[in-house]
C-alpha cells in the first residue's frame, strides 16, 4: 500500500484519464498532433512589424521650399491685391479727397451777424472744400473753412471776432509777422510765420480778424486771400 500524498504535491503521473488529450506539467493541455503548440500571454509586447522610414530626400523636399516658390507665392497674392488697388482708384476715386458745401456754414456765420463775413470767389473746380463749420464759444465765434489746392496742399481760411492776440496764438502757434503782403485788393494783409512748415496771411480789423493759412506755396495763399469778397 502507498502512503498518502500531501494535498500540494503534484502527481508523478501525467496520463490523463481514458479519452483525454495527455495533460504537460505546466497545466496547459498538449495540442493535437500537428498543430503548433501555443504560447501562454506572459504580458510580453507583441511584435511589430517594421515599417520602412521614408527617404530622407522627400522629407527634405516637403519641409523646405526653394526661394523662387515663396515668391511666385506671394505674387499670386499681390496679383489681385494691385488690381483692387487699381480699381479702388481709377474708377472710384479713391485718392480724392471727399469735398463738402461751404454754402451752410457761411449762412450761420451771417445769420449768427457778429462779425463782416467773406466769401471765397472765383477759386476754380480745382480748390476743393474739404470742411468748413461755424462755431460760437465764450470768447467769440469763428467761421473756418478747409481746402485741398490745385497743387494738392492744405490752405485754412478762418475769420473770427476771438481777441486778436488768443487767436493767433491758437492759430499759428509762436507766428511772427514778417512784413506786409502786396495783395491787390488794397487790405493790409500781413505775412506771417507758422507751426511747421506753414506760412500764413493776417488781416486785422477792428471787428474781426481773418487768417489764411496752410502749408500751400505763397502763391495761392495770396490767390485765396484775394478772392474774399
Amino acid at each position: 500500500m502507498e502512503a498518502a500524498q500531501p494535498a500540494d504535491r503534484t502527481p508523478t503521473d501525467a496520463t490523463p484519464p481514458e479519452g483525454q488529450p495527455p495533460v504537460r506539467p505546466d497545466g496547459g493541455p498538449t495540442p493535437p498532433e500537428g498543430q503548433p503548440a501555443l504560447v501562454a500571454d506572459r504580458g510580453e509586447p507583441a511584435a511589430v512589424a517594421d515599417t520602412p522610414a521614408p527617404p530622407a530626400g522627400k522629407e527634405k523636399a516637403r519641409s523646405e521650399r526653394s526661394p523662387k516658390d515663396m515668391a511666385l507665392s506671394l505674387l499670386i497674392l499681390l496679383v489681385p491685391i494691385a488690381l483692387l488697388l487699381a480699381f479702388y482708384r481709377g474708377f472710384l476715386g479713391g485718392d480724392s479727397p471727399v469735398t463738402v458745401d461751404p454754402a451752410p456754414a457761411l449762412e450761420q456765420a451771417r445769420s449768427a451777424n457778429v462779425f463782416p463775413v467773406s466769401e471765397p470767389t472765383g477759386l476754380g473746380d480745382d480748390w476743393r472744400t474739404v470742411n468748413a463749420r461755424f462755431r460760437t464759444e465764450a470768447d467769440g465765434s469763428t467761421l473756418r473753412i478747409g481746402y485741398v489746392t490745385p497743387e494738392g496742399r492744405g490752405a485754412q481760411l478762418v475769420e473770427s471776432n476771438v481777441p486778436a492776440e488768443k487767436l493767433l496764438s491758437a492759430e499759428l502757434t509762436e507766428g511772427q509777422p514778417q512784413g506786409a503782403a502786396d495783395l491787390p485788393d488794397g487790405l493790409s494783409w500781413q505775412r506771417y510765420t507758422a507751426r511747421g512748415n506753414e506760412q500764413a496771411l493776417v488781416l486785422l480789423e477792428p471787428d474781426r480778424t481773418v487768417i489764411v493759412v496752410g502749408d500751400a506755396g505763397e502763391t495761392e495763399l495770396r490767390k485765396l486771400a484775394a478772392s474774399l469778397r
